[in-house]
């Protein structure tokens, strides 16, 4: 197959071509060439999305495009160009209407209403996704055939957003390390790999429809206890409470004081808890969260500068300490 995939150079895209070109693929990926280089065997063509479609590009009949994209313009300007391939649109849970009701998915679940034009995130991180929403439908109301997916919280090596890179960074460390809220409250992580190889069946196939692209629903309690196996960890979980979090100033999800992984509830109770099974049913494959704590732990520490998102050390103690001495 001649596949075209719209970025190739970062995390996801870049694990889609590595998967494409490894299962025999010709592979195309268009991007700027500023986040980096495209897996050995891909060809690399410069195109920024702003701007006209490079006439190299514009006149391959590709049997199928995959795009992570996020503006509204630069899908639909995609669209007109290859109406006629297979389009695998990557989009994001985010596109729910509906964070509180756990097991949802496409078809139970409101979407946000769609915002059809292009807007900085910089100053409006909540159109992010709305605009996602506009995107879906243009790419279902203009190609051929297409499969939408809506990841979570997507992990593993070359992760550029270092959220779950936390963890498996965290528990080699060993000693007392903070969690946060009840270790059953469910929580959901995907492998990079295992989505972008079932980003690329879906390509193959022409799988149709629309699936979250999600991992196992586990207690957050068994979800770290895998990654701790992962690693060779003998760390200790002690778990605070999401109150005495919030009044110690803690983060949940993201950011450089945060705690990743942990959310609010009941508020959040659906975010991390999309149902898996019609999208294994469609194909994809699972490995176990230990395999992705130990992989991206080597990625980890043989990649210098990868971002590790989360609380620092010095933090997290004085949580802690603070913690125990409400237990005094």
């Amino acid at each position: 197959m001649e596949i075209l995939v719209l970025g190739g150079s970062v995390f996801l895209s870049q694990a889609v071509a590595e998967e494409a070109v490894r299962r025999g693929h010709t592979v195309t990926c268009a991007n700027r060439g500023t986040s980096g280089s495209v897996p050995d065997g891909a060809r690399a063509v410069h195109w920024d999305r702003t701007e006209a479609v490079p006439d190299e590009l514009a006149t391959t009949a590709y049997d199928a495009v995959v795009d992570v994209a996020r503006m509204p313009s630069w899908v639909r300007t995609g669209v007109a160009t290859w109406p006629d391939a297979h389009w695998v649109f990557v989009s994001t849970v985010n596109v729910y209407a509906d964070d509180a009701t756990p097991g949802g998915g496409p078809g139970t679940l409101p979407l946000r209403d769609p915002q059809p034009d292009d807007v900085d995130l910089a100053t409006d991180p909540e159109a992010y996704g709305p605009m996602k929403v506009a995107c879906e439908q243009l790419v279902r109301d203009g190609a051929a055939s297409w499969t939408v997916v809506r990841p979570g919280l997507i992990v593993g090596p070359g992760d550029p957003t270092g959220r779950f890179t936390y963890w498996p960074a965290r528990l080699a460390e060993g000693g007392e390390a903070l969690a946060g809220g009840r270790p059953e409250d469910p929580m959901q992580v995907i492998d990079v790999r295992d989505l972008a190889g079932w980003l690329v069946a879906c390509a193959e196939s022409r799988t149709a429809g629309d699936f979250d692209g999600v991992g196992e629903v586990l207690p957050l309690g068994s979800l770290l206890a895998q990654v701790a196996a992962g690693v060779d960890s003998e760390a200790t979980l002690t778990w605070v409470p999401q109150e005495v979090l919030a009044d110690q100033g803690v983060e949940p999800w993201m950011g450089p004081e945060s705690l990743p992984l942990w959310l609010p509830r009941p508020e959040y109770d659906g975010l991390g808890t999309h149902d898996p099974a019609p999208s294994v049913a469609a194909g994809l494959a699972l490995r176990p969260v230990a395999e992705t704590a130990r992989d991206t732990l080597a990625w980890l520490r043989a990649t210098p500068g990868a971002a590790v998102s989360g609380m620092s050390r010095a933090k997290e103690a004085a949580v802690l300490a603070a913690w125990h001495s409400l237990q005094e």
